[in-house]
């Protein structure tokens, strides 16, 4: 085996990673990076966002013609699905995209080694696969993001009965599809099959879906979800699922076995920390396996740090990235900072769902005295050209200092929206600020001016 030394070692190629890589690279480290699969991106590009939100735009067109363009005075026929074209054009987006992580690594000056990367008592990094290699770094930044969470009496096999992963090639569209678990992922996969022809039902063993969010906003969501076709039920407790010939019988707790065609596991992330030789450095985690760092990223071991998903908190790609870039900019400057209330995310089903700081609930428990400010889309003009009226934005600022604590939004567009309101709370901006600037004639942005002016009772439209 070789050796080789470099200023910064990063271990996962995901959004964490792969950010980091480069800003390090920029900040004039040597970086190597190394990740066990041929394509850079890590889960959120190869097999999670990426993937998933090609699917949910085809299968809204899909929807959207089927169902609602002749409103527009549009009339189609003949209209059908060409599923393995859409899971073509799905897998040709996530080809561009990691073919393009490659060659900005590549323009930066990253040195990336494919393998799987084990740490060593000595405090180096083995690489084992097509090259077996081992490489030291002053500094090693550990990025190996997540998997799902596997539940008990659960029998995978990959296909029948299966993860995220598995619920993105489906080769047929299921009669029925059983979704455990009624979070983010569970939804857009579930809202992509639904929309394609699937009969969907989802099982949430917590008494309410979307756990996390804005109780108003989860509530509104599963109204609209429910409209859309999908069946819930809430308080269900999974207690088996097997395989029956070519379908599947989930055993729930208190109800009948459900038959389904398929069933998509969703039940949430655990952090991909094991086997990667944590062990050998004596390097601190929490009984989910979460690796512990203070607030510089850095690990109860010197210079060795850790960031993403394999920390805890929110499971987010940006989050995973704001930390990447804070943690080589502390490394080569002694300065990196994550300001985690201005951390937005967005749930992309149809309407979108959008949410950043915090949420009523929250302020709440914390004991803050707090103002709200609401604006429906049903009001604003942009929303009605689109023929997307449902749904609603709320601002919820300090009552003493009118600065804006979180921003909730349930509607067409809401994601983009959030950006918005992310910067005004990164800037601590108040409710004041947004209703005084002015925003343009007909947008959607409208909405974010109209809740600001809204909860100093000064509506000029709802």
């Amino acid at each position: 085996m070789s050796a080789d030394v470099y200023d910064v070692v990063i271990l996962g190629g995901g959004p964490g990673g792969y950010v980091a890589a480069i800003r390090g690279a920029q900040l004039g480290m040597r970086v190597a990076l190394i990740d066990e699969n041929q394509r850079m991106g890590g889960t959120c590009l190869r097999v999670g966002c990426i993937p998933s939100k090609a699917l949910l735009e085809s299968s809204h067109l899909l929807y959207e013609t089927l169902h609602n363009l002749s409103g527009h005075g549009i009339q189609t026929s003949q209209v059908s699905l060409d599923l393995s074209a859409m899971m073509r054009r799905k897998d040709k987006v996530v080809d561009t995209l990691t073919g393009g992580i490659n060659m900005l690594l590549k323009r930066n000056g990253v040195h990336t080694v494919v393998g799987r990367g084990m740490l060593t008592p000595e405090r180096t990094i083995r690489v084992s696969g097509n090259n077996n290699v081992e490489i030291t770094g002053r500094h090693i930044l550990l990025a190996p993001g997540s998997l799902p969470q596997k539940l008990p009496n659960i029998e995978y096999d990959g296909d029948r009965i299966g993860d995220s992963t598995a619920a993105l090639s489906y080769p047929d569209v299921p009669k029925r599809l059983v979704v455990i678990g009624g979070g983010y992922i569970g939804l857009e996969l579930g809202s992509v099959w639904s929309r394609l022809g699937s009969d969907v039902i989802v099982l949430e063993a917590l008494d309410r879906i979307l756990s996390g969010v804005d109780v108003e906003i989860a509530d509104h969501a599963l109204r609209v979800f429910q409209k859309q076709g999908l069946a819930f039920h809430t308080n269900a407790w999974v207690e088996s699922v097997r395989r029956l010939g070519e379908g599947c019988s989930v055993a729930v707790r208190g109800m009948e076995s459900i038959q389904s065609d398929r069933v998509l596991v969703c039940a949430g992330r655990v952090p991909n920390t094991r086997s990667m030789g944590l062990e050998n450095l004596a390097i601190n985690t929490d009984r989910r396996g979460h690796i512990i760092v203070d607030q510089h990223f850095q690990t109860n071991v010197p210079d060795v740090f850790a960031i993403g998903d394999a920390i805890g908190g929110a499971m987010l790609a940006h989050k995973a990235s704001e930390e990447g870039i804070a943690c080589v900019e502390w490394i080569a400057t002694g300065y990196g900072h994550v300001n985690y209330n201005a951390i937005p995310a967005v749930v992309y089903t149809h309407p979108e769902i959008a949410m950043v700081g915090k949420t009523e609930e929250q302020l709440r428990a914390e004991g803050v005295s707090y103002a709200r400010g609401v604006c429906p889309f049903g009001a604003n003009g942009r929303a009605h050209t689109l023929g997307c009226t449902d749904g609603k934005v709320k601002i919820l600022a300090d009552q003493k200092t009118d600065r804006i604590l979180g921003v909730h939004a349930i509607g067409s567009r809401a994601g983009d929206l959030i950006a918005e309101a992310a910067v005004a709370i990164n800037f601590g901006a108040t409710s004041e600020d947004l209703a005084r600037t002015c925003h343009a004639h007909p947008t959607l942005s409208e909405l974010i001016m109209e809740a600001a002016l809204n909860l100093s009772r000064r509506s000029l439209h709802t």
